[in-house]
């Protein structure tokens, strides 16, 4: 079958078409996205403004017409920490339904922890063992650990690239005094939950991070996927800290040009290297593997899951006839 996903995130609303079905790896089709920076909408009361929610129904639009002409079996809308944190969330999500069609469904942190946990695991196997997750968004910092396909335990935190663009880093560069305080920040919402929720489990047998801002730095830092032995990319600790200082004193019109790094992140890069460093070092991490699998694939795998009759419930088709 062809499923369509559009994932509405902080940064971009993101379409993906795969061919999957029961047994198999999904087969990506065509993927598109808009980037909308939907944080750099909201206004003083954290609402998303009219600007904001229009460029967000037209891309949705977009996405739908794009579904119909391809021809899809069924279709996944979600939406994440942008619209679940917005102060008239509920009044978009109507909206949105009102004048494209599509139900969004709103995922809380801990729901996009456990499903992203899912598709690391489908793609490392479970030889992988202990994992310990990191995830950045553009709104939220999600972690999660466990040995199985969910995490035993599982946490999202607001310090996701945008968010904490916006809130700490505002000058183009930012300044030494702007990062330092984004970083004891960050150290502290850490180190928090390090100690409460995450004390008990044992030492990971590998520590893997997702994202687009996450494979970016990768990138930058480590290089791209072995192309011949089929090695994931691999992003460390020490080349993180070499760079950050470089990263810092560019003005975002500058990051965009370098390696790994598109221009919709170049102007949050900065902050999402910033946090990812602060959440290993906490964490005693030296090296991240890097899974090109994240959120939406374990959306297509949790769906899968259901047509052979195992695993959680999928998220329910979001588009009222999509054949018509």
């Amino acid at each position: 079958m062809r499923l369509g996903v559009i994932d509405v995130g902080s940064n971009t609303v993101h379409l993906l078409v795969v061919d999957a079905h029961p047994g198999a790896s999904p087969n990506p089709y065509q993927s598109e996205r808009t980037t909308l920076r939907l944080m750099r909408y909201l206004d003083a009361a954290g609402a998303i403004t009219e600007e904001g929610v229009r460029l967000l129904v037209d891309s949705i639009r977009n996405a739908v017409r794009i579904v119909r002409e391809i021809g899809v079996d069924d279709l996944i809308a979600t939406a994440t920490s942008a619209i679940r944190e917005a102060a008239n969330g509920p009044e978009v999500l109507a909206r949105i339904a009102r004048e494209t069609g599509v139900q969004l469904q709103v995922l809380s942190g801990e729901d996009e922890a456990r499903i992203t946990m899912l598709a690391v695991r489908r793609w490392l196997g479970w030889s992988a063992g202990e994992v310990l997750l990191f995830d950045i968004g553009g709104g939220s910092f999600e972690i999660a650990q466990g040995v199985d396909e969910y995490p035993d335990v599982q946490v999202s935190l607001p310090l996701g690239a945008g968010r904490t663009t916006i809130n700490y880093l505002r000058e183009d560069p930012p300044s030494r005094e702007a990062v330092s305080a984004l970083r004891a920040h960050a150290r502290a919402e850490f180190t928090a939950v390090r100690d409460e929720l995450f004390a008990d489990r044992p030492n990971p047998k590998r520590v893997v991070g997702t994202s687009k801002t996450i494979r970016s730095l990768a990138r930058l830092v480590g290089g791209p996927p072995d192309p011949v032995t089929g090695d994931l990319a691999q992003l460390h600790y020490a080349g993180l800290r070499e760079w950050e200082p470089t990263l810092r004193q560019m003005p975002g019109s500058v990051r965009e040009y370098l390696p790994g790094i598109t221009p919709e992140r170049g102007y949050q890069i900065i902050a999402g290297a910033v946090v990812l460093r602060t959440a290993m070092k906490v964490f005693g991490v030296e090296t991240l593997t890097i899974s090109p699998w994240a959120l939406r694939e374990g959306i297509v795998l949790r769906y899968i899951d259901a047509l052979d009759g195992r695993g959680a419930d999928p998220v329910t088709s979001s588009l009222v006839g999509l054949q018509s």
